[in-house]
């Protein structure tokens, strides 16, 4: 169902990609440059970031996204460049495996910095930027790890889950300002991130098939864009099993 203006022509679309430095976010810049779209990447400072900067002409605008005053300072650079901007993709995260019962409180505090606060601060960097632009809109990517509860999962999930209702809140407090708000919720995609773990992936895909999928979800006007659709159905049904099926299946399918 189309909720937000499709976005099929990126020429000359003014994008700023957070947390675009490798996985899905470098895969991005380099399909939305070769869709002729103008790109600024956010990033720490990296020989990464400086590699795929000249890879897509991007303009570079390195920050770190827990240095909430370093957004502000990326969107005036943004704003003195560009003079706003189209589209705003969040896509900085941080994730450590963990279970229950060997609590890293300092990995906790990165997970929520990174994946929630960061978050909040690119939104409020960006709305600004956002504002007045015809089709503008604001693309937050999650997980299906914010679902339900999973196994490993017990830093990331949860940042992940706020990040669902922190997208579901923005879309109706923006859409009648004009601002799209889409939310992405990929499974398994093969990053420096899903290296760390040591179980099966179902379904994993590679960062440029995740890039693809994103690009096909805001051509279609979607607000909730998830792939791959083979797992991702099934994690979605997942959503509505009661309780007392749901752990049990948990526990069976991950071995967990």
């Amino acid at each position: 169902m189309t909720m937000n203006v499709p976005v099929r022509d990126w020429r000359g679309r003014r994008v700023w990609l957070i947390g675009g430095s490798s996985g899905i976010g470098a895969a991005l810049a380099e399909a939305l440059h070769a869709r002729g779209a103008e790109v600024a990447l956010s990033a720490r400072p990296s020989p990464r970031l400086d590699g795929l900067v000249e890879r897509t002409s991007a303009l570079a605008v390195p920050c770190d996204v827990t240095e909430h005053g370093a957004l502000e300072g990326s969107a005036a650079v943004l704003r003195e460049a560009w003079n706003g901007v189209d589209h705003v993709f969040y896509l900085a995260a941080h994730y450590v495996p963990m279970r229950g019962y060997e609590l890293d409180l300092d990995q906790v505090r990165a997970s929520v910095e990174t994946n929630l606060l960061g978050a909040y601060a690119s939104v409020a960097a960006a709305l600004p930027l956002l504002e007045g632009r015809a089709g503008a809109s604001l693309v937050l990517v999650a997980s299906v790890a914010g679902y339900r509860g999973l196994p490993t999962a017990v830093a990331y999930g949860p940042t992940k889950a706020a990040l669902i209702n922190l997208a579901e809140t923005l879309y109706l407090d923006l859409e009648p300002r004009g601002i799209g708000v889409h939310l992405v919720n990929p499974g398994f995609v093969r990053t420096p991130l899903t290296d760390r773990n040591d179980f099966a992936m179902p379904a994993l895909i590679e960062p440029e098939d995740a890039a693809e999928g994103i690009l096909a979800g805001l051509a279609r006007g979607r607000f909730a864009i998830a792939f791959p659709r083979r797992f991702t159905a099934w994690m979605s049904l997942l959503r509505h099993l009661p309780d007392r099926l749901y752990f049990p299946l948990v526990h069976k399918a991950t071995g967990l």
